[in-house]
């Protein structure tokens, strides 16, 4: 394997770890909405704001409100999950 392949490789599994945090924090995000946390904790704000963008787009777009449950993040961490199959998939051809 050339020089190349490898610096695809560990691209890939760098872009595989940082979609597989932001599942966490998506998890931890759902997990939030079940309480009624500080709005003014700083980790509270920032789980809000690293998810917010992605969540608010998928909700302008598709309705994913169904009983007042909000399936957003499934619908974003399935969307992770199906990602990093195809990275992972490319980083292996190469």
């Amino acid at each position: 394997m050339s020089f190349f392949g490898y610096m695809i490789r560990q691209v890939a599994e760098i872009v595989n770890t940082v979609l597989s945090l932001y599942i966490y924090v998506i998890i931890a995000r759902a997990l939030l909405s079940w309480v009624n946390p500080d709005p003014y904790n700083p980790i509270v704000r920032v789980i809000h704001n690293i998810t917010e963008p992605v969540l608010l787009a998928i909700r302008r777009r598709l309705p994913v409100f169904f009983g007042g449950i909000d399936f957003t993040p499934l619908l974003v961490i399935a969307g992770i999950v199906l990602l990093q199959s195809v990275i992972a998939r490319l980083a292996v051809m190469m």
